[in-house]
């Protein structure tokens, strides 16, 4: 009896210093970052020209929006440049496409990844540009969007990643995967300047010099989770990664509670398929190079997504008051699960607390059991790109 005790409580341990340590990790983060504020790089006094990458794959009524939308931004015309990568696009959709001002990448794979998309247009582009920005087919910048990411490469910066934000907030499922766009934009790019560490790149609304960018985008073929690894890409050669929080990028939500699974699915297996590929290599350029910038990204790579925290950290709490003497007392997981949750809430943007909030708190639940299956069920989610559908209405 005692050998099986023993046992436990070294597996309680153990959970506790990995649970313990994220707990921390977003507490620090989350609170540093609201109370620590970064001045904005000065307005730039030239313009850098860029070229704007559009994935589209099928949705062919939504690209049509985007592209116009696109062309739209106030920035010198003759200073930026869109070029669509029209995947699996009806002939009808690239006539049109083709009547606007802009380029046209025709693709068709056998197996399509937004990583094969960006290397046929990058292969297709022969201008020279100084900077190279990649939106989804669902993504609306701000108007000065340009002249915000401008002033950042005129600043020194190689590599910016934009602030993405929810451009719809209509089921509960949507507000919960808007705020938690919000959370991330906080804790994993906004805070992470605070400590001098890069921003978390996300798969849209991020600008790299455009050199910079085709030698990044050369040793990446991800099925999924091409934006991760370019991430640990770039700072395992110790290039900065940072956050031009008045970029905005407007991005659709899902609102499907299937489709977030489907979507968290891929993201999941990404994420630690990376892990298991690099994760190692994060010690070597820690202890061997001194790269904790590198270091941090692989970590981020190992922490589980917060909706499993917000039910874990409680329900460990409640397994240390029933199990006294077995792991850690539950101070210890009171601490850690005040941490957590202090860090998430910090972290959640104050125009989300209203009276739509409380419906898309119900779903949590549903949406914790839906994630937790979802660890059991991240085979082959890796080998195959799983499309996330997009409402026509939204953009």
């Amino acid at each position: 009896m005692g050998f099986i005790v023993f046992i436990f409580s070294i597996i309680f341990t153990l959970v506790f210093i990995y649970l313990g340590i994220y707990s921390l990790y977003l507490f620090i983060f989350s609170v540093l970052g609201k109370l620590i504020k970064l001045k904005p790089p000065p307005t730039a006094t030239a313009y850098s020209k860029f070229v704007i990458y559009i994935c589209a794959y099928k949705e062919d009524e939504i690209i049509l929006n985007s592209a116009a939308q696109a062309l739209t931004i106030d920035y010198p015309k003759d200073k930026f440049h869109v070029c669509v990568i029209a995947d699996s696009m009806q002939p009808e959709t690239i006539q049109k496409l083709k009547t606007m001002p802009l380029q046209v990448v025709e693709v068709v794979f056998e197996s399509s990844t937004k990583s094969k998309a960006l290397h046929a247009a990058i292969a297709a582009t022969h201008q020279d540009f100084d900077a190279a920005v990649v939106f989804d087919i669902d993504n609306v910048a701000a108007s000065d969007y340009l002249h915000q990411i401008n002033n950042y490469l005129h600043n020194g910066n190689r590599v910016i990643q934009g602030h993405r934000i929810a451009k719809n907030t209509e089921t509960p499922v949507a507000i919960l995967d808007a705020i938690s766009e919000e959370i991330n934009n906080h804790i994993f790019r906004k805070a992470q300047q605070v400590f001098k560490l890069s921003a978390a790149i996300i798969g849209s609304g991020m600008a790299l010099k455009f050199k910079l960018f085709k030698d990044t985008m050369a040793q990446i073929d991800a099925v999924g989770g091409f934006d991760k690894e370019m991430g640990l890409v770039l700072t395992r050669q110790k290039i900065h990664v940072a956050y031009a929080d008045k970029a905005y990028v407007y991005d659709e939500k899902v609102s499907n509670p299937e489709v977030f699974k489907k979507q968290r699915r891929r993201w999941l297996s990404a994420q630690f398929n990376l892990l298991k590929t690099y994760g190692l290599t994060g010690f070597k350029e820690l202890f061997v190079h001194g790269n904790f910038d590198y270091f941090n990204e692989i970590y981020q790579t190992a922490i589980l997504p917060r909706i499993l925290m917000l039910g874990l950290m409680p329900l460990m709490l409640l397994i240390s008051l029933l199990s006294p003497g077995i792991g850690p007392g539950w101070q210890l997981w009171l601490a850690a699960t005040a941490c957590c949750y202090i860090g998430i809430l910090v972290a959640v943007p104050a125009g989300f607390f209203n009276s739509k909030l409380l419906g898309a708190m119900l779903k949590i639940p549903l949406i914790f059991f839906a994630m937790l299956a979802l660890l059991f069920k991240l085979k082959g989610a890796n080998k195959k790109f799983i499309h996330t559908p997009h409402n026509p209405g939204t953009n």
